[in-house]
């Protein structure tokens, strides 16, 4: 049998069980990948533009099931890629059939009976470290708010106006034409008007990490949200607490989805990628306090124990020799996960499932490790005091609202409109990647035909020195965590 299929149950973690059972029905299996993927923006593996043979975004693949007549004691899976432009690709299928095609063939193993080529020969090698899962006790994905442009707002005010709509006098119908709600399955908007009316929501607005470098405010009530991820995020509410904020699995390579904050944070935090679910670990855990008590800053905060698992607290005084402070684990945890050369030698293990993360027996090196995590924490969460001296200008006035954004490399300007722009920015802070976002032009594009305030302004010049610095301390990372004996 012969098809032209979607080609994510090719690698699709999900998938396995998929694999497994055709694996199990056929004999021989011919996968011609023909990539073309939009979703992941798929690039041949010299970097050229890789097309759809559809004027699709999923990418596709054609393959053939082959059931003989008796059944071989080894089944038999082979594979070849398609990369190129889309004329490229129709001129190699006119003129090639199953015997002139150059096969690979493939291995597939339990548990994710893969069928596209992987390399797991450090398998047993990362099978040895601890999985963030492991480590820490607690965690779950981000808010999902299913109405972000109602509950979360540039400022305080903007949501504030759109309260007094919600819980006023109009009609439930102009209300939902107003404000540009509609009903789902968990959340009917006349239900959540008759007890918004009960509550005082404006009290109920707080800072929130919405991606990264962009905090925002949301009227954070389980009356508006589809899923208020409360059950965590009270340990977050308290204050006084980092947390971890990673996906378990890729869309594609390379992993860069690791980011800090000390705020709730949306599931889109990291990545707002459909696989690439946003999970959060915080490092401390309080003792529960009545919700209403977590915004009054006068309530005596209650006492807080780490997130870590008793194993895993076990593990590390075993391979140190004495427990370090909660912090200083948080801090190494981070400084691994933001090693360049960690992300490339694990890359295949990154994709699938959350990281893992391995324990050196060398304190000396432990320690170093974790200071410079300490150093990229207070970078990522703004908290370093030279960033009133930074390089970076904005040297024209204007309206300040963005318009095209563009980035010449020859001046290192980014522009926010025809006039305006920021200058000494270089290729690789412009370019850089946490998650699924280029940081610096995903910042401006969510801002397009706003004004950008003074506030605004300066964030962005800063954002640019911590995107510099980050890449300069991942290189010092790197020296050091070549040194651990995995």
């Amino acid at each position: 049998m012969g098809f032209i299929t979607n080609n994510s149950y090719l690698s699709g973690v999900i998938h396995r069980g998929m694999r497994r059972k055709l694996l199990e029905t056929f004999d021989e299996i011919y996968i011609l990948n023909l990539h073309g993927s939009s979703r992941i923006g798929e690039k041949t593996p010299e970097g050229g533009k890789d097309e759809n043979v559809f004027d699709i975004q999923q990418g596709v693949a054609i393959v053939l099931y082959v059931k003989l007549e008796k059944s071989p004691k080894e089944k038999k899976v082979y594979y070849a890629d398609l990369w190129g432009l889309r004329e490229e690709k129709y001129a190699y299928l006119f003129g090639n059939d199953v015997q002139t095609t150059k096969w690979q063939e493939l291995k597939p193993i339990a548990p994710y009976y893969f069928f596209v080529p992987k390399d797991f020969a450090l398998q047993s090698e990362y099978e040895k470290f601890w999985k963030v899962t492991k480590i820490f006790k607690e965690f779950r994905t981000g808010i999902a708010t299913h109405r972000d442009h109602f509950v979360i707002g540039f400022t305080k005010e903007e949501i504030i106006q759109k309260l007094r709509i919600f819980t006023g006098n109009l009609s439930d119908y102009l209300v939902k034409e107003s404000l540009k709600l509609k009903d789902t399955r968990d959340w009917k908007l006349r239900e959540a008007r008759q007890k918004a009316r009960m509550e005082k929501l404006e009290g109920k607005i707080c800072l929130y990490a919405y991606r990264t470098f962009d905090t925002r405010y949301i009227c954070y009530s389980p009356i508006l949200l589809e899923f208020d991820r409360f059950g965590l995020m009270k340990h977050v509410l308290q204050g006084n607490n980092l947390v971890l904020v990673t996906s378990k699995i890729l869309s594609a390579l390379p992993f860069n989805h690791v980011f800090v904050t000390e705020l709730i944070g949306d599931n889109s935090f990291v990545s707002n990628k459909t696989k690439e679910k946003n999970y959060f670990f915080p490092l401390y855990l309080y003792a529960y306090e009545p919700e209403k008590q977590l915004f009054d800053n006068e309530v005596h905060k209650a006492d807080r124990i780490p997130n870590f698992t008793s194993e895993f607290l076990q593990a590390v005084k075993g391979s140190l020799g004495s427990e370090p402070a909660p912090e200083e684990i948080f801090y190494y945890i981070y400084a691994v996960l933001y090693s360049p050369a960690y992300r490339k030698r694990y890359e295949e293990f990154l994709k699938i499932d959350f990281p893992s993360v391995p324990l050196p027996s060398n304190v000396k090196l432990f320690k170093e490790l974790s200071n410079l995590g300490k150093e990229l924490v207070d970078l990522h969460l703004l908290k370093t005091p030279s960033f009133d001296e930074t390089e970076i200008g904005f040297p024209k006035g204007g309206s300040n609202t963005v318009g095209k954004i563009s980035y010449d490399q020859g001046s290192q300007r980014v522009f926010i409109n025809k006039e305006q722009y920021f200058e000494s920015i270089s290729k690789g802070v412009w370019g850089y990647r946490i998650g699924a976002y280029q940081v610096m032009e995903k910042y401006l594009k969510d801002r397009k035909k706003r004004k950008l305030s003074l506030d605004e302004i300066n964030h962005y010049m800063k954002m640019a020195k911590v995107i510099r610095l980050t890449i300069e301390l991942q290189e010092k990372i790197d020296e050091i965590y070549r040194k651990i004996e995995i």
